[in-house]
């Protein structure tokens, strides 16, 4: 996205209100940028805003470090044990952030057609760059929650907030396709140094496949990623500087959310939620002075065994707390806590760390090329995209005369290693059907490493494969709940 100034100065375009504001091509650029900040709260980990808690410690990856002297995250607590309520704060949290992104996105939709472009090219790009985010949202939503409101007009008098009715599912997926195939014409395939950041036609591609991947149209998915392997993308030689703050949206990066610890209120602190929370200043070079922000996310013994020797991304995804107190925690391996590395460098100021948060990498999309061809019989272009992937990691090859099922198992392998904690591992598990086998097994070794949990704990049944509807928005809406919930 552009300078973060223009960020910080749209409180026109914050609300539903404004109605004079939208006039010139730079006001429409701001609103544009504004919605953008939408995303930073969203991956953030600023205000306890939890959307990893539901991707990624939800699932099989990542849990949490008791912390017996601070019980105030109890609900994001409950997200790793399955023993949510309607009522869970980190529901209503993540749904509320989303639908202000897509009336952000709604406002400039309904409004850029009355202004005048001297660049036709541009206004079609801001346009598309607001469904892409749409998209992205609705996306999300849809995965988590089942059938949710479409809103695609911009909410301008209160009362109209509280009259959408649910919708189905697939009228879900076509508003998502549709905004993805807008944004895909509107959108550059790249931009000036100014402007990297901003979603790209890549971006919308990748989106799309993964949306057609989802609904298990194999081929509509390869058609979609294939065309990003034609573009100036490849993965990067170390896995390591993917997530290095000093290559910021490098030549594997094909969309990642934006922060800067250089600018108040544009930093990311993800190392501050996820390392041990009696860590102390030994892995982010400050103390971390208020405890209960971390000790989130740590990775399960279960992931730090799956790796394969050797594999590059380990040493870059996983380190290691060692201390000789950790023998209390039942996260630790012996004296030694793991936490996610990959978003843990250097930085200058308390509190404001440098790290983008990766939504889409080059790598992602040759792993969904690999399941979306194993998926309609075509093995050697499985093997071919895998062993890409493989190949950076420095691991052997997959070779030809691998048995379907062990193919399929070595690609799920692969998706979950190498985009372990970057929030897609839930939805991977609900997109290929086997979120209520893994995480019952997960759940029963849990149980047994973590002697103080409830025999509750981990109740994993079909219903809980969407989350509730926020509790809050039955009562205003008079929705109907979720099956089960």
């Amino acid at each position: 996205m552009t300078a973060c100034t223009d960020m910080l100065e749209v409180k026109p375009v914050s609300s539903v209100s404004g109605n004079t504001y939208y006039q010139t091509e730079q006001q429409v650029l701001n609103a544009v940028n504004g919605a953008y900040g939408h995303l930073q709260t969203l991956y953030n980990t600023a205000d306890k805003t939890n959307f990893w808690a539901m991707t990624e410690m939800r699932s099989d990856n990542t849990t949490y470090q008791f912390n017996e002297a601070d019980r105030g995250e109890q609900q994001t607590e409950e997200l790793d044990e399955f023993l949510i309520t309607t009522d869970n704060y980190d529901v209503q949290r993540i749904w509320d952030i989303m639908y202000k992104g897509i009336q952000q996105s709604n406002i400039i939709l309904n409004r850029i057609d009355g202004v005048s472009f001297e660049n036709v090219a541009l206004k079609a790009q801001y346009g598309a760059e607001a469904r892409f985010m749409r998209a992205l949202y609705y996306f999300h939503l849809v995965r988590l929650y089942g059938k949710v409101p479409l809103i695609t007009k911009e909410v301008d008098v209160p009362d109209e907030a509280f009259t959408a009715e649910r919708a189905s599912l697939d009228e879900v997926y076509a508003q998502i396709i549709n905004d993805l195939e807008n944004a895909i014409h509107g959108l550059p395939d790249a931009y000036d140094i100014q402007n990297t950041g901003r979603a790209t036609r890549a971006a919308a591609l990748t989106m799309l496949g993964e949306v057609y991947l989802t609904l298990h149209y194999y081929e509509q998915a390869i058609l979609m990623l294939e065309q990003v392997t034609q573009l100036p993308y490849s993965l990067l030689p170390d896995y390591a500087d993917a997530f290095d703050p000093d290559y910021k949206n490098h030549q594997e990066s094909i969309f990642e959310v934006q922060f800067n610890a250089a600018v108040e209120g544009e930093a990311s602190a993800f190392a501050y939620r996820f390392v041990p929370f009696n860590s102390g200043a030994d892995i982010i070079g400050f103390p971390d002075l208020d405890r209960s922000f971390a000790g989130y996310n740590i990775p399960t013994q279960d992931i730090v065994m799956t790796y394969e020797e050797g594999d590059e991304r380990k040493k870059a995804s996983v380190g290691f707390f060692v201390a000789e107190e950790n023998g209390q925690y039942d996260v630790a391996i012996g004296d030694s806590i793991p936490y996610i590395k990959k978003f843990v460098h250097s930085f200058e100021a308390r509190g404001r760390t440098d790290e983008n948060w990766p939504v889409y990498r080059y790598a992602h999309v040759l792993l969904m090329l690999a399941e979306a061809h194993l998926e309609i019989g075509n093995t050697s272009e499985t093997l071919d995209y895998v062993n890409q992937v493989r190949e950076r990691a420095s691991l052997n090859a997959l070779t030809e005369g691998i048995s379907t099922d062990d193919l399929r198992e070595a690609v799920y392998h692969e998706q979950r290693v190498e985009l372990a904690f970057e929030n897609h591992r839930w939805f991977d598990l609900l997109r290929t059907g086997r979120a209520m086998e893994v995480m019952n097994a997960h759940g029963e070794v849990q149980k047994t490493e973590q002697s103080r949990l409830s025999d509750a704990a981990y109740n994993i049944l079909e219903y809980k494969m969407l989350y509730p509807i926020p509790q809050r928005e039955i009562r205003l809406n008079n929705f109907e709940q979720n099956p089960g919930w």
